[in-house]
């Protein structure tokens, strides 16, 4: 791929990329992401109801997130990607047109949905389109961006829900959250994609699938192995492309190590992440005064994504420094029990933020084979089961010692990863360029 970058036009990549910022910008700015749960407690739920539908909602990625990563592979990305909107712009409806828990489970169902159909894929049509066009060692870089796109989105939607609810009420924060859901899948049609057609799946021999599915360079069930680079314009059908992904993550320990790194760094402050109102309200601010402490947050998340060319340079070591970092400054952070205490806890997000793209594009860059959707879902999979485990370790231990202890507690498996990372011997093979370099110096094992 190397070979062929100086010979393609920046405006390629641009395309791509500008198409990625505005995606992840209009997906997150859903105006009803900072009322909806009081769109529930206005509707007459109980804080028990409201929690059950959180488990819904975490449930129904679960239940999403693999086949759709194998539909990603199997059909086209981009038509995924067009559809997630659309889908979770039917849940928004119907929240706000038929106000009720059994409304509310519906609309939950429908956005872990259409969640789970940009998971995989979009990770899988951006990397396999940098690598087409000799940038896949931008792609940390453009992933930390397009992070950044999304979290501006959701502080913009958080500007602006305030007044658009004294204005409308629900019904215009539903109706602006719908239409930022069709501005994105318009968006969406725009994304470059070049793979080889599924209708052309069928016209191969078995031997050729079994190869294709067993991942480029590597013998397959027929013994037989694939010729040269990665056979990434080779579409299996859903089936097949289920099983390989599997079967990637499951023999090969650098990409199964790569997708346990990817769930333990993104699950636990992406959980942590639906506490801080409450950590903030101990430290004995005012209400009024939580979603400032919240904001600073979200300003160290955009640090975080921002930081990623910079964090490319970091080797296996620096890798587990930066794990320990997160973990020291969100219990830090927490313990402190004061205000000045989100300071570090922004620190932290950051950090996790930065961890977690690098992470992934660990995995990107150790995937083979024409998978690569269905093995980023099942990471997307396993971050979900570790999420519900940290709401449940996350409930025991607040419940019984408080906020600032459960916080602390849950950020200890950061620690735990870096001193495993320290402890293994870095690989001697060392890629010098882009996103390579962190994955050259991480380790191949996690367990």
């Amino acid at each position: 791929m190397t070979l062929i970058a100086s010979r393609v036009p920046d405006p390629a990549v641009r395309r791509l990329t500008v198409t990625l910022y505005g995606y992840a910008f209009l997906s997150d700015l859903v105006l009803l992401y900072p009322v909806y749960a009081l769109l529930f407690a206005d509707t007459g739920l109980s804080v028990g109801q409201i929690s059950s539908l959180f488990v819904i909602w975490s449930a129904a990625g679960i239940l999403f997130e693999v086949p759709s990563g194998a539909w990603a592979d199997a059909v086209s990305r981009r038509l995924l990607l067009c559809l997630a909107p659309l889908v979770t712009a039917a849940g928004y409806a119907v929240w706000v047109l038929f106000p009720s828990y059994p409304a509310f489970a519906v609309g939950f169902l429908l956005w872990g949905a259409g969640g789970s159909l940009v998971s995989g894929a979009l990770e899988a049509l951006v990397w396999t389109e940098l690598d087409r066009l000799g940038a896949a060692g931008r792609y940390a870089r453009v992933l930390g961006r397009a992070r950044t796109a999304g979290v501006l989105g959701v502080l913009a939607a958080g500007v602006l829900a305030g007044p658009v609810l004294a204005v409308g009420g629900y019904p215009a924060l539903g109706a602006a959250s719908v239409l930022a859901c069709l501005l994105a899948a318009a968006v969406a049609a725009r994304f470059p994609e070049h793979r080889r057609s599924p209708a052309l799946a069928g016209q191969r021999d078995p031997a050729a699938v079994a190869v294709a599915a067993a991942g480029a360079g590597e013998p397959g069930p027929t013994g037989v192995a694939l010729p040269g680079g990665d056979e990434e314009d080779v579409d299996l059908g859903w089936w097949d492309s289920l099983r390989a992904g599997v079967a990637q993550v499951r023999t090969r320990p650098p990409v199964r190590s790569a997708v346990l790194l990817v769930a333990v760094v993104a699950a636990d402050w992406g959980a942590l992440d639906e506490y801080t109102p409450l950590l903030a309200r101990d430290t004995g601010v005012a209400a009024q005064a939580v979603p400032l402490l919240l904001l600073l947050l979200w300003a160290g998340v955009t640090v975080g994504g921002l930081l990623a060319p910079a964090g490319e340079r970091l080797r296996g070591r620096g890798y587990a420094a930066l794990l320990g970092l997160v973990a020291v400054a969100l219990a830090g952070g927490a313990l402190t029990g004061h205000p000045a205490g989100f300071v570090l806890l922004a620190v932290g997000f950051g950090a996790a933020q930065l961890a977690t793209v690098l992470a992934d594009a660990r995995l990107q860059a150790r995937i083979t084979g024409s998978s690569r959707a269905t093995v980023t879902s099942l990471a997307g999979m396993a971050t979900d089961v570790l999420i519900i485990a940290t709401y449940a370790g996350y409930g025991l231990v607040a419940t019984a010692a408080g906020n600032a202890v459960g916080f602390a507690v849950a950020a200890g498996p950061y620690l735990v990863v870096a001193l495993v990372l320290l402890a293994r011997r870095p690989s001697r093979a060392r890629p010098t360029t882009g996103a390579a370099r962190v994955v050259a110096d991480l380790p191949d094992q996690l367990a």
